[in-house]
């Protein structure tokens, strides 16, 4: 959800046409509605400059000054016409609801269940959350067991300790063991889109209460194909940390017998806006369980380092091993990170382990 220097700003979900189609099935559902006056509030001079949360809100605004000011009224309007939109553009319904709502609340949440397969009520539950947290995490354990997998992700997504563009709940993060039973009813779920969604949870709860998380996922683990898969993606950050109690859960032991030889820099010093290609070689006499990383220890803009480890590959040996690896980074500027001069450090980590490591410069580029 993410805008992108490569891609169409994702603001411009809110253009003209959305707007003209909008206003037309509020017309469609009430004689009442002017779709003239609802454009030139929603098209006010600022309209360019407004980011996508910045555009959402106007639209939400502009309908509430149009639809009636009876809120079940304007409920039954929203209803009728959320059916014909989809995706990040179907957000102005829910946020509706998060932002004249809050005093209706049997209305808000009946609305909010009934928004979100087009789009999503993540972010509209979270003012809800925060006015009466109990009555709400009731809501969504009764959700947790809904039939609708787009209903049953809304229990789990809504109440993320650390919800990515989500109004914040410090409760959550003070003690997020409390979403644990709507978690737990979630845990075996068949649908992948719920799935994602309770792993990121977990995943959320691993930077907040790391023991809380891993004591859950090794009660989990091992019960059925699909909590297993929600185990393992909930584990990817206190994997890539080589958590000794995570590594061991998915049986990524320090073997003494495996061993990084022949770790090589292709070409070093590299300029800022190469890439790096490097090689090394595994070997192992006996067969074993293997998670294959490297580490860059990146110069930051005041001199300091900052690790970042990437993924190779997972695999089991049925004997002995002895296997090549040659990979590239880029060391491209992007939006996401900028490159710096200085002494950099590739690591190779077996199962958390790091096993060799080789220092390199990265230069300015020349032709800079």
């Amino acid at each position: 959800m993410w805008e992108a220097d490569t891609i169409e700003p994702l603001k411009h979900v809110y253009n003209e046409l959305f707007i003209k189609d909008l206003a037309e099935k509020f017309a469609q559902t009430s004689s009442e509605f002017d779709a003239e006056p609802f454009k030139r509030l929603v098209f006010q001079e600022d309209w360019e400059q407004l980011e996508l949360k910045g555009r959402m809100r106007r639209v939400t605004e502009s309908m509430h000054a149009c639809l009636p000011a009876d809120y079940e009224k304007a409920m039954e309007i929203l209803r009728q016409a959320a059916p014909y939109f989809s995706g990040l553009s179907a957000l102005v319904f829910p946020d509706y609801v998060e932002t004249y709502g809050l005093a209706h609340w049997d209305l808000s949440i009946k609305a909010l269940e009934f928004f979100t397969p087009f789009s999503t009520s993540e972010f509209a539950v979270r003012p809800f959350l925060i006015q009466d947290q109990g009555k709400m995490l009731a809501q969504m354990l009764v959700w947790s067991q809904d039939q609708n997998e787009h209903i049953r992700r809304l229990a789990s997504e809504g109440c993320r300790p650390r919800l990515p563009w989500g109004l914040s709940v410090p409760s959550l993060k003070k003690n997020p063991s409390v979403t644990l039973p709507i978690l737990e009813n979630l845990k075996a779920d068949p649908s992948r889109y719920v799935q994602k969604s309770v792993a990121n949870h977990l995943n959320d709860i691993s930077a907040i209460q790391p023991d809380l998380m891993k004591q859950t996922v090794q009660n989990w683990y091992g019960t059925n194909e699909h909590t297993n898969w929600i185990v393992k993606h909930a584990s990817r950050t206190l994997l890539k940390k080589g958590d000794p109690a995570i590594m061991a859960l998915f049986g990524y032991g320090d073997h003494p017998s495996v061993h990084v030889t022949d770790l090589k820099i292709v070409q070093n010093p590299i300029q800022i806006g190469e890439k790096m290609t490097f090689h090394f070689t595994l070997q192992a006499d006996k067969p074993l369980k293997l998670r294959v990383e490297y580490a860059i220890d990146y110069v930051k803009a005041r001199g300091t380092r900052n690790q970042k480890v990437f993924k190779i590959t997972e695999f089991e040996t049925d004997t002995t091993l002895h296997r090549e690896f040659v990979r590239s980074q880029s060391f491209q500027n992007m939006t996401t990170r900028k490159h710096y001069e200085g002494t950099h450090t590739l690591t190779i980590i077996i199962n958390g382990i790091p096993k060799a490591s080789i220092d390199f410069e990265v230069t300015e580029d020349s032709n800079s």
